[in-house]
């Protein structure tokens, strides 16, 4: 499957089947973690894997949607280690951090595996449930598993905006 069929066959997957993701896939979306770009290449990236009956408790009092957790990751970036535009001082961690979720989930879509990449939870109660150090900022929560046999995409998915109603002229 080229790029697009492989971006347009992803969806949010809100059901999952009840057994552990293989080792071999969740190493596999890892490394498309590490192959994502960078500004500067600074690599601020840092990554947690959550697949433990402890730390999908934490994420039970985090996350008020209950998904089904096969596997997770949470994609953080180190505040000091971000390239910072000169401009404005906008650091580029949230950036970073989020190109390395979407190639992460787009790789789990490339192996099979259903994601979903969770917003709704508080960035304070996620560093305090993972004891996480106060340079370390979390950006994405990445849910990924075997998908379950209902799983479809919700209505509107392949809704889409017309190439006059996105691009700027």
């Amino acid at each position: 499957m080229d790029f697009l069929e492989l971006s347009r066959a992803r969806f949010s997957v809100l059901e999952y089947e009840h057994r552990p993701v293989e080792q071999e896939k969740l190493d596999r979306i890892i490394e498309a973690g590490l192959a994502a770009p960078t500004a500067c290449n600074k690599q601020p990236q840092r990554i947690l894997l959550i697949r433990d009956d402890d730390g999908r408790e934490k994420l039970n009092r985090i996350v008020p949607s209950k998904y089904y957790v096969p596997a997770a990751f949470l994609i953080c970036y180190h505040r000091q280690e971000c390239w910072t535009r000169p401009m404005d001082g906008k650091p580029s961690g949230d950036i970073d951090a989020s190109i390395v979720a979407t190639h992460m989930m787009l790789e789990a879509t490339d192996l099979g595996l259903g994601s979903i990449w969770v917003m709704y939870w508080d960035p304070a109660k996620v560093k305090t449930e993972f004891g996480l150090d106060d340079n370390i900022e979390p950006v994405a929560l990445l849910i990924v598993g075997n998908k379950s046999e209902t799983a479809k995409p919700c209505p509107g998915h392949l809704m889409r905006k017309s190439k006059d109603e996105i691009l700027l002229k």
